[in-house]
């Protein structure tokens, strides 16, 4: 493909008149090969263009850049000059992957809580539609049964068009993405128009530092989305919601629980039963449903009605959308695992005080018959994690299991003294498993009926780091060695 026509979206000015054949688009000058375009970002840490000589000499053939360059280019190395670097990435990315969004059903997502399991449930109901589905977000890109990891919510504009492709590729006819104010401010979806896009909530977060540098800045960014999508829901309960949304030409799908909400939600109620936890409400207005949400809280009526208003914008079934949102659940966040017994499992990546607290306080309004919180804590990362995680475990548990979790280059036993110096502080009662896979088992073999076990810290992770090696371990694997090994 052609520079000129890569570039077509974008304000530039050329600085000689070569034309090159581009054979991809680089932002990272260690992946420069023969024939590609280099685009100068510039980051936090770190400035593409102190980079540029570097992706000439490794064959680049064009160089995307706005600032002066401190070295001779070659007359063979086209020069492109934009005023926001970023920006073109984003224009230019999606033109070279040919727009895969007009060929997707498109949903975007922001707030500031709710994205990724909102984004899990529009997903869910897509499938229960057959609508083969690709998400992008905290869990990173999915599709075809694969997750390839990313290092941001919302990942740089290059990897979101080629993730589309991808999708496509693969079968797919819809996409969810978490848009987050971080990638909606330096135009990591620039170009796109999305079928529909979701206002979760907002709250107080990303401040200060390299992110926001105050809430209006904040909402501002999570605001740009609704100035490029056809359709729009926000949560009417959310005083910010008009604000956010204030740039959306057309009618605004309002959701929540006011009298004023377009899709209402009532008679919520909290579900605990044979091992399903979650929270039923009806609708009323948009949709007359009757749901049995599969995630914990009453928060997650709302992420449920986030996902039900985006699928109102398809000619998506009820059936679909009450199946779907039932079975729903993001990996490693209290995702239910199936056991033989009448008592409930859940994983959850908890893996400090305030996370954990948020999960048992959750789960406590289930008045379960006991709650089990097997965890252990991270080697070589403050000891005051372990202290506070010991004692919120001791508050909130009606038993903690201790066991390992990544010791990094730490003893195992030294990280278990330390969250036992916590758990002192309270009246909890505790035991002592050092093996994680046999302290699963031993929650397993004591389980109650009417238990609630939480197994914290692990998540969505599939490995168990020490003395600097990642080894392979995945919960859900080991559970289900467990029950096949008889856990009697």
């Amino acid at each position: 493909m052609r520079l000129t026509d890569i570039l077509k979206d974008v304000s530039y000015t050329a600085e000689n008149s070569i034309n090159p054949e581009i054979s991809d688009l680089i932002y990272d000058s260690r992946k420069v090969k023969e024939g590609t375009a280099f685009f100068c970002l510039k980051g936090y840490t770190s400035d593409g263009h102190d980079y540029a000589q570097s992706a000439v000499e490794k064959g680049a053939a064009a160089l995307i850049i706005s600032d002066e360059l401190d070295f001779e280019v070659p007359e063979n190395v086209a020069v492109i000059r934009t005023d926001d670097t970023r920006l073109a990435l984003a224009l230019a990315s999606r033109e070279f992957f040919g727009i895969p969004e007009k060929e997707l059903m498109t949903v975007a997502i922001t707030g500031t809580k709710g994205k990724t399991t909102t984004a899990a449930m529009i997903a869910e109901i897509f499938e229960h539609a057959g609508i083969k589905t690709g998400t992008i977000g905290t869990l990173g890109i999915v599709y075809g049964g694969n997750t390839y990891k990313t290092d941001n919510t919302t990942p740089e504009s290059y990897e979101i068009q080629k993730a589309l492709r991808g999708m496509i590729n693969a079968g797919c006819k819809a996409m969810v993405i978490e848009a987050s104010s971080i990638g909606l401010k330096h135009s990591r979806l620039a170009g796109m128009c999305f079928d529909a896009a979701v206002f979760t909530n907002f709250s107080d977060d990303h401040i200060g530092g390299v992110e926001h540098k105050d809430m209006a800045e904040y909402l501002y960014c999570k605001s740009l989305l609704f100035r490029q999508c056809k359709n729009a829901a926000a949560n009417i309960d959310d005083g910010s919601y008009k604000e956010i949304t204030k740039d959306f030409e057309g009618e605004i799908l309002t959701y929540g629980f006011s009298e004023s909400a377009m899709l209402r939600a009532k008679n919520d109620r909290l579900l605990s039963d044979g091992g399903f936890i979650g929270v039923h409400f009806e609708t009323e207005g948009l949709k007359e449903l009757s749901l049995d949400v599969g995630v914990p809280g009453k928060f997650n009526a709302y992420n449920a009605l986030a996902a039900i208003s985006a699928a109102s914008f398809f000619d998506i079934p009820d059936k679909a959308i009450i199946e779907g949102l039932r079975v729903a659940h993001v990996k490693g966040r209290v995702e239910p695992v199936k056991v033989p017994g009448n008592y409930s499992l859940l994983i959850d990546y908890a893996h400090n005080a305030l996370s954990m607290e948020n999960v048992l306080t959750t789960l406590r309004q289930y008045n379960p018959h006991r709650l089990i919180t097997m965890f252990g804590a991270g080697g070589n990362r403050p000891k005051v994690r372990r202290f506070e995680m010991g004692e919120t475990s001791g508050r909130l548990s009606d038993l903690s299991v201790i066991t390992e979790d990544n010791s990094r280059f730490e003893n195992v036993m030294d990280i278990i003294e330390d969250i036992k110096t916590g758990i002192h502080k309270t009246d909890g009662k505790y035991v002592v498993v050092p093996n994680r896979k046999d302290a699963i088992r031993y929650c397993m073999q004591n389980a109650e009926d009417g238990d609630i076990i939480v197994l914290a810290g692990k998540g969505h992770e599939d490995y168990q780091e020490i003395k600097g090696v990642k080894y392979h371990m995945d919960e859900r694997e080991l559970i289900a060695e467990i029950i096949a090994e008889g856990i009697g």
